[in-house]
């Protein structure tokens, strides 16, 4: 994997550009706060009406439809949900998209399943910071930066690489570190980390170790900060300096435990599991079963979502969270503003 240093990573191919962000959710809305703060003229490209285009224009920024910001813009970063986006370009942004101009992602997913083909002469690339976009914006107002990766699908105008490095580094990816990879690569393992370990996988461990205390007698409260609220404090250990770090950190009682348990928890069912799952994904079968379920109007997405939210680990947490207010200060989701 190529790593770009910082020479390679310069704001000037972005400066004199235009860049249409479409969609002003958690990606869109710091891709554009930072973009402006770097210099760089944004316009969002958002339905007018919703709660997002009036957190747009509450943060200052002109809001137009996508087919006007598309036909606008020099730079069109689609920042619409994956199952929106495929419609959305088909219909507003192939229509408008500017003769050598540049299409540009934070997910390879559409490019890559082919939910999305772009005009030939386009040059399509994808910046894609490793972490939501709430933690890309709260980064860059210290002063510091969420990596980033990236990769060129097209090359129409020629340049298409240098603009994709110069807009990395106006989010300010540069700050932290500049990759670059392929849109198969990145969409392929971001899918796999989110369901078989990130999202999906963490968040059954955790309510799996929580049933199991309560189930054997254990008050809900100890359950919760056992498999849940402390599950922080290890993250942080893991991030700053992976497993090792973590193992310096945490006592001997704890490290022998989990080098002696945490294979049987985590054995050959879930690793085979998880190679099922890789193989949904690479095939397309994932892509085109959640395009479907959007489709048809999202029935299983929502009896399943509601089902998590009704767990009782979301009612005893909300208890005790309301027991340290400062957890309230500096949120990184403030829902009423991004």
């Amino acid at each position: 994997m190529k790593i770009y240093g910082k020479n390679e990573v310069q704001l000037d191919k972005i400066i004199s550009k235009v860049v249409a962000v479409i969609g002003y959710g958690s990606q869109g809305h710091a891709h554009a706060l930072n973009l402006r703060d770097s210099g760089v003229k944004v316009i969002i490209g958002q339905r007018a009406g919703g709660a997002s285009a009036a957190k747009a224009v509450a943060a200052g920024f002109e809001v137009v439809s996508a087919a006007e910001a598309a036909g606008r813009a020099d730079v069109v970063m689609l920042l619409a949900p994956d199952e929106v986006a495929g419609e959305l370009y088909a219909a507003e942004i192939a229509p408008n998209l500017v003769s050598g101009s540049y299409l540009a992602v934070a997910h390879g997913f559409n490019i890559h399943f082919k939910k999305i083909v772009p005009r030939s002469d386009a040059g399509v690339f994808m910046v894609a910071p490793k972490g939501p976009g709430h933690l890309v914006r709260s980064e860059f107002t210290k002063g510091m930066g969420v990596p980033c990766l990236i990769a060129v699908g097209q090359d129409g105008p020629g340049d298409t690489e240098a603009v994709a490095l110069a807009y990395a580094a106006a989010i300010g990816g540069a700050r932290a570190a500049v990759l670059g990879t392929t849109f198969r690569e990145e969409t392929e393992t971001d899918l796999f980390g989110e369901q078989a370990v990130l999202c999906g996988g963490l968040t059954e461990l955790i309510r799996a170790g929580y049933e199991t205390l309560v189930d054997a007698g254990y008050a809900p409260e100890m359950a919760y900060f056992e498999c849940l609220h402390e599950v922080k404090l290890i993250v942080d250990l893991l991030y700053e300096g992976g497993m090792a770090n973590m193992n310096y950190s945490i006592s001997n009682t704890a490290e022998y435990g989990a080098l002696t348990r945490g294979k049987r928890v985590i054995g050959a069912d879930v690793r085979s599991a998880m190679k099922e799952i890789l193989a949904e994904i690479q095939s397309g079968k994932f892509a085109d079963e959640w395009i479907t379920e959007y489709k048809c109007g999202l029935p299983h997405f929502r009896e399943l979502r509601k089902e998590g939210e009704n767990h009782p680990i979301e009612e005893v947490g909300a208890r005790l969270r309301a027991l340290m207010p400062w957890f309230q200060k500096n949120r990184l989701v403030d829902r009423a503003k991004n």
